[in-house]
């Protein structure tokens, strides 16, 4: 067991390493969080380094297409100084360009180009993000968590250089339920999926449910076997998938079907 930590640590170790070379290459910085869960993946380790710099800022939601319209607007009202975004829908890239240039040039002055750094918690959709302001497919992009191994340098156009970051979380961070609802362990990793369902119900009231189409009761494990019913996961004998179930569930909370 040692022996695991010792290896996740020197793992972790070497994306501060590359982070930390971002974040002093960089001229401005942009921290990448979840419309979803924007409390949650706002990495405030992060933020602090990039405040000791005294360099520009941005936070920029994404992934706003996962939201309903009322929730948006109710994120926008809440949080005034985020850019939102979407890379699906190609929303946003024009005011986030704007507000990169006029704090770049606030800072700097007038430069042939610019350095922008790409910082965030793995899966909050960095590198889709560079690829919507660059307009193409450069930036690998995954559905995983952690796909990013290295930064990335990608020319966005002829002012701005995007450098992508590996997702980092902060060492002593031991939130499963967080880190499952923000893409940081893949839904196929979880070891016990329904007793993460469960917690999910707790935390997220009727959401499941309601995404289901089935009554919301005390009992959260029979409420899974409904589902499974419900979709035809039945084993001979009439027994309920509940695991594969389960892992489904987490795969459709993970892609943003169930709205929360």
């Amino acid at each position: 067991m040692k022996y695991i930590i010792s290896l996740q640590t020197l793992f972790m170790s070497s994306f501060w390493t590359s982070v930390t070379g971002v974040i002093k290459k960089s001229d401005v910085l942009l921290l990448i969080i979840d419309a979803r869960f924007m409390k949650e993946t706002r990495n405030e380790v992060i933020e602090k380094r990039v405040r000791k710099t005294s360099k520009p800022l941005i936070f920029v939601a994404t992934k706003t297409d996962t939201l309903s319209k009322h929730k948006k607007l109710k994120k926008q009202r809440e949080f005034k100084n985020v850019i939102f975004v979407s890379a699906k829908k190609q929303e946003g890239r024009f005011k986030l360009r704007k507000r990169i240039m006029e704090e770049a040039e606030k800072r700097y002055g007038a430069k042939k180009s610019y350095d922008i750094g790409v910082l965030g918690y793995p899966n909050v959709g960095k590198s889709s993000l560079i690829n919507m302001m660059k307009k193409r497919h450069s930036a690998s992009t995954s559905a995983l968590g952690g796909h990013t191994k290295g930064p990335q340098m990608i020319r966005v156009d002829e002012k701005l250089m995007f450098l992508d970051t590996p997702g980092i979380i902060p060492r002593r961070e031991r939130d499963a339920v967080k880190h499952m609802s923000i893409g940081v362990i893949n839904f196929d990793s979880v070891k016990n999926p329904d007793l993460m369902v469960m917690k999910l119900m707790e935390k997220y009231p009727r959401k499941i449910e309601q995404f289901y189409e089935v009554p919301v009761g005390e009992d959260k494990e029979k409420t899974i076997e409904k589902i499974a019913k419900k979709r035809g996961l039945i084993r001979k004998g009439g027994v309920p998938e509940v695991m594969l179930m389960s892992k489904m569930i987490l795969k459709d909370f993970q892609r943003g079907k169930i709205k929360v």
